[in-house]
């Protein structure tokens, strides 16, 4: 409790950044259609505009999310976590000025380059803040209280946009924006006191147990603290280093696509499928907050210390891909809302990997690490628009080659489903890990075992 008292600040911060940020959904799918295609339902431009703006942002994080991750290991979490909070405040502020053509598309022009620096870093800087302070057995449930929180601020600006008429929308998120970077400065204190010392004593783990690398038979690799920029070499080096890490980035890879491709079609699909407005697209998104808000907060707090992280990896990426199979099938105007549902389970994924990854590293390379993870997750962010953009304008057009309108969101239900096979791979992983430490025993105890096989993470050490 007194670990998770000392990340309120955290909390708070991670709550109105979120609040900020996602208040605009429900209103700029609205205001970009009737900008760029006034009176339609389906709009091609608005769909490979969103699509071009996400490519260029999710390159632009490959390359951000690491560097920034590496030097708040060496500068601290809070002062890098200025750099998120503060550049958000830009491409909101455009549309709190004026909605019309021009605007719009300055808009996505500084959400380019903002979201580089944004969306990945606050997430990648805040669990790195969340390492640095809790314990490896309590960094699950951390992890998903912060997650919690950072829904919760989703369904109070989802809701919030729902009562609020458009242009008041964005006046509003600016506002929260700026007191986000505000509160940071103000009240967040710095996560790492030992970032002064030498790389002796920044090297040691936070907490040392018994279980801190065994879980799985594998050892904790250590990197000398970078003092530059992280080359392309260095991020490969640290996801190799042990097969966990590997099967990790394989897994944020696919997830990523197929959420990301859910997302960049969903509400187009659901604009020309049932007609859905601003206040439809409201309703769908506080349900998926309010639930995935319950779950994080409560139900993988609970179960996190009971079940491993890879089994609950391995629920959520089965109940993620029911949740986008049955979007893409929606029969009926109701169907998306039941699919809603489905996050309560889909959301142990995101917190699991990041527990899981921040298992591996030492705790002066938590900011590194989990920028390396983003930074994947990044990277399917800029494959997934040159994939899913063309085949949603074109599922949702009058050309299509039949009838099939979510298409598109099928696809991504098998990006999902590839990670769902992948998780598999971490749960054999860890058997034959353990089977491997118990083999070594033995071989210590009774001699050599004949043609026993090696774990490679054992030849790495």
């Amino acid at each position: 409790m007194k670990e998770l008292g000392e990340l309120v600040h955290l909390f708070v911060s991670a709550f109105l950044f979120h609040f900020a940020a996602y208040m605009i959904i429900p209103a700029t799918t609205d205001i970009t259609m009737e900008a760029l295609c006034p009176g339609q339902d389906a709009c091609s431009l608005a769909i490979y505009l969103t699509g071009f703006q996400q490519a260029v942002t999710g390159f632009g994080a490959i390359i951000v999310t690491p560097l920034v991750g590496n030097l708040s290991d060496k500068y601290g979490r809070k002062t890098l976590l200025m750099l998120p909070t503060t550049i958000t405040v830009l491409p909101l502020a455009i549309l709190a000025y004026n909605q019309t053509r021009e605007f719009i598309y300055a808009h996505y022009a500084v959400k380019m380059v903002a979201g580089m620096f944004a969306d990945g870093c606050m997430q990648c800087l805040s669990l790195a803040y969340v390492a640095d302070r809790v314990c490896e057995r309590r960094r699950a449930s951390a992890f998903a209280m912060l997650l919690g929180v950072s829904t919760a601020g989703f369904v109070c600006g989802t809701l919030l946009a729902r009562l609020l008429p458009v242009s008041s929308t964005f006046q509003v998120a600016t506002v929260a924006a700026m007191a986000t970077a505000t509160y940071v400065r103000l009240f967040l204190e710095e996560s790492n006191p030992c970032l002064a010392r030498d790389d002796e004593e920044i090297n040691k783990p936070l907490c040392s147990t018994s279980s801190s690398s065994s879980s799985d038979g594998e050892s904790s690799p250590r990197l000398t603290v970078l003092r530059k920029r992280p080359s392309l070499s260095e991020m490969i080096n640290l996801l190799t280093s042990s097969s966990t890490l590997s099967r990790a980035a394989v897994i944020a890879f696919f997830h990523s696509l197929g959420e990301n491709g859910l997302h960049t079609a969903l509400l187009y699909y659901l604009k020309a499928r049932f007609h859905f407005s601003k206040d439809q697209f409201a309703d769908l998104l506080l349900i998926i907050g309010i639930v995935g808000t319950f779950s994080q907060l409560t139900l993988m707090p609970f179960l996190a210390p009971r079940i491993d992280e890879e089994k609950l990896l391995t629920v959520g990426l089965l109940a993620s891909c029911a949740h986008v199979f049955l979007y893409s099938i929606a029969w009926s105007y109701w169907v998306p809302y039941l699919a809603a549902t489905f996050v309560m389970l889909s959301i142990f994924v995101n917190s699991c990997i990041r527990s899981i990854v921040s298992k591996k590293v030492g705790s002066s390379e938590q900011g590194m690490a989990q920028g390396c993870i983003t930074g994947v997750s990044s990277f399917a962010s800029v494959i997934c628009p040159l994939i899913f953009t063309p085949l949603t304008a074109w599922f949702l057009s009058d050309n299509a080659p039949f009838h099939f309108k979510g298409f598109s969101i099928m696809c991504a239900g098998f990006a999902t489903l590839t990670a769902l096979v992948a998780s598999v791979t971490i749960l054999t992983g860890e058997l034959t890990a353990c089977e491997g430490s118990t083999r070594a025993e033995e071989e210590q105890n009774s001699g050599p075992i004949l043609f026993s096989p090696r774990n490679r993470d054992d030849e790495i050490k």
